[in-house]
C-alpha cells in the first residue's frame, strides 16, 4: 500500500481492479476543509485517461509492473508478434491493445512490454524513433526552416507535420508521446 500523499509521476497503482500510471498529480489544501490529492491517470488496460480525487492520506495498493524488453517482429492479420531477446519466447498482441503504438513500430524494433502478473498491458515506446518520409510534397528553393510546415507521410502511415525543407526519403526524429517532428536523423 502506498500512500496518495506520495504520488510521483510514472508511479503504477491499482485502483478498483484496474491499473493506472499517474500522469500528474497536485495536493491541495483548501483553507476550509480537509486536504485532497487532484490526480491524472492513464488506464493501462484501455488507454483512457481519467481525473480521480483521492482524500489526503488515503492508501492505494502499488502494482508491480514488469518491464520486459523484447523485438517487433511482425504482424499476422490483426496479431502482432514481440519475441523476448533473452529467451527467444513469442507472444503476440492484438492490433487493438497497441492501436496507437502501431504508428511508431518498424519490424525489428526493440520495444519494452508491460506486463502486470500474467496480463499483458501493452507497448512502452522510446522517447523517440527514427522514421523515413514515404511521401510528401516537393521542398521549393527559398522555403526556411521557420517558414511553416507540410504535411509528410511517415513509413509507417504516420503523418506529421515537417517543416519545408524536409523531402520524400528523409530520415526523421519522431516523439513518440506527441507523434511531431523533432529534427532530421
Amino acid at each position: 500500500m502506498i500512500s496518495v500523499n506520495d504520488f510521483k509521476t510514472g508511479l503504477t497503482i491499482e485502483v478498483d481492479g484496474d491499473i493506472y500510471r499517474v500522469l500528474d498529480f497536485q495536493h491541495v489544501k483548501p483553507g476550509k476543509g480537509a486536504a485532497f490529492v487532484r490526480s491524472k491517470l492513464r488506464n493501462l488496460r484501455n488507454g483512457n485517461v481519467t481525473e480521480k480525487t483521492f482524500r489526503g492520506g488515503e492508501k492505494v495498493e502499488r502494482a508491480q509492473i514488469d518491464n520486459r524488453r523484447m523485438q517487433y517482429l511482425y504482424a499476422n492479420g490483426d496479431e502482432h508478434v514481440f519475441m523476448d531477446t533473452d529467451s527467444y519466447e513469442q507472444i503476440e498482441l492484438n492490433e487493438s491493445q497497441i492501436e496507437y503504438e502501431l504508428k511508431f513500430l518498424k519490424e525489428n524494433m526493440e520495444v519494452h512490454i508491460i506486463q502486470y502478473q500474467a496480463e499483458t498491458l501493452g507497448v512502452e515506446l522510446p522517447a523517440t524513433v527514427e522514421l523515413e518520409v514515404t511521401d510528401t510534397e516537393p521542398g521549393i528553393k527559398g522555403d526556411t526552416a521557420s517558414g511553416g510546415s507540410k504535411p509528410a507521410t511517415m513509413e509507417t502511415g504516420l503523418v506529421v507535420q515537417v517543416p519545408f525543407f524536409v523531402n520524400t526519403g528523409d530520415k526523421l526524429i519522431i516523439n513518440t508521446s506527441e507523434g511531431d517532428y523533432v529534427s532530421r536523423a
